[in-house]
C-alpha cells in the first residue's frame, strides 16, 4: 500500500511511525490515540526492545516493529523522537525505505546542525518538516508519557524554503490536533531563542547541582535535606535525560556559548553590585525580571504539564 492510496480518507495521515517511544514519543502516541481523525495507525519502533514491549503492554500504539526499515516502509509520516545525536545514523538507514510523499519530522530542541547532517540522505520525494514541541518533563521512558503533554504548548515548525507547503500544512494540523499552538520559525533563529530559554537554564541547573555535589559530605547532605524551592527546581531540571542534553549542547554550541558569554558578563555585574552594596542596581534588575515572569504567566506557559491521564 502506498501512503496516498486512500484518497478519500479523512485522516491527516494513514500511518505514522514514531521512532523512539520515550517520554515525547509515547506522549505523542497517547495524544494521537485520544483524538479521533488524526491518524489511522500508529507504528512504534525503538532500539530498546524493552521500550517497545512496554508500549505494547500499555496499549499506546497500534503496532510495534523491531525492524526500523519495515516500520517506516508503509508510513506517510515518520517522526524522529530520539536524541538528536542519533539522527544522521537513523536517517541514513531508513532513507531507502521511506515511501514517496512521506513527511519526515522530528521533535529535537536543536535544529540547524542535526538537520544539516540528515539532508544529504533524504530522498527528493520525501518532505522534511522539522519540528520542536516545547513541552516535556524530567522523566523518561514510555510509561512517563501522557496525552495532555502538548496541550496549550508551542510546537515550532522550522521548514526549509523549498519544502512542500502541503506537507507543512499536514504537520500543522497534526500538531494542532493534539492541542499544541503551532508557529513557524527560521531554523537558525530557533536555535538562538532556545539557547536562552531552554539550553542555558539547563546548563546552569546542571552546574549548580554539580557544585552542591562537590561540597563536603555534611554540607552536601544539609543542602539536600533543607532544599528550598529554588534548589528543588534546579534538581528537577538537572534530572533530565543526560544523553539528550549532551547532544543538545554539542549540536548548538555556538548559540549556547554566545548566550553563556552574555550571562557571564551579566553575572559579573551582579557580583559587583552585591560586593559594593549597590542596592538600587539589584532592585532595578529584580523589578525587570519580575516583569518577565508576569509575561510568562500571562502567556499561560507557567502551568506545569499534568500526567494525571498517563496510562
Amino acid at each position: 500500500m502506498t501512503p496516498h492510496s486512500d484518497t478519500q480518507s479523512t485522516f491527516i495521515f494513514q500511518r505514522i511511525t514514531i521512532i523512539g517511544i520515550g517520554l515525547i514519543g509515547s506522549s505523542f502516541s497517547r495524544a494521537l490515540k485520544s483524538k479521533a481523525g488524526l491518524v489511522q495507525e500508529i507504528i512504534a519502533t525503538d532500539s530498546d526492545k524493552d521500550n517497545l514491549a512496554k508500549a505494547s503492554d500499555l496499549g499506546i500504539v497500534d503496532t510495534i516493529c523491531d525492524d526500523i526499515n519495515e516500520a517506516v516502509s508503509r508510513s506517510d509520516c515518520v517522526i524522529l523522537c530520539t536524541p538528536i545525536g542519533t539522527y544522521e545514523k537513523i536517517v541514513k538507514q531508513i532513507a531507502p525505505s521511506l515511501p514517496a510523499g512521506c513527511v519526515l519530522s522530528d521533535v529535537g530542541s536543536v535544529k540547524a546542525q542535526p538537520i544539516e547532517k540528515i539532508i544529504p540522505y533524504i530522498p527528493h520525494n520525501v518532505h522534511l518538516v522539522p519540528g520542536h514541541p516545547i513541552a516535556g518533563t524530567e522523566k523518561s521512558g514510555p510509561e512517563a508519557g501522557f496525552a495532555s503533554l502538548f496541550e496549550g504548548r508551542y510546537w515550532l515548525l522550522t521548514p526549509l524554503n523549498d519544502v512542500d507547503r502541503d506537507a507543512v500544512s499536514k504537520m500543522r494540523r497534526l500538531c494542532e490536533g493534539v492541542g499544541a499552538m503551532v508557529e513557524e520559525m527560521d531554523i537558525n533563529y530557533h536555535d538562538k531563542v532556545l539557547a536562552i530559554t531552554s539550553h542555558l537554564p539547563h546548563l546552569i541547573a546542571y552546574t549548580i547541582v554539580g557544585t552542591a555535589d562537590d561540597l563536603e559530605d555534611q554540607t552536601q547532605a544539609d543542602v539536600i535535606r533543607f532544599s528550598a524551592s529554588g534548589f528543588r527546581d534546579f534538581t528537577r531540571i538537572a534530572g533530565s535525560n543526560p544523553v539528550m542534553w549532551r547532544d543538545v549542547f554539542l549540536n548548538n554550541r555556538e548559540a549556547v556559548l554566545e548566550m553563556l558569554q552574555r550571562f557571564s558578563e551579566d553575572l559579573s555585574l551582579l557580583q559587583r553590585a552585591i560586593r559594593w552594596g549597590e542596592g538600587d542596581v539589584l532592585e532595578a534588575l529584580f523589578t525587570r525580571t519580575r516583569d518577565i515572569r508576569r509575561g510568562v504567566i500571562d502567556a499561560r506557559q507557567d502551568i506545569p504539564p499534568s500526567p494525571n491521564d498517563a496510562k
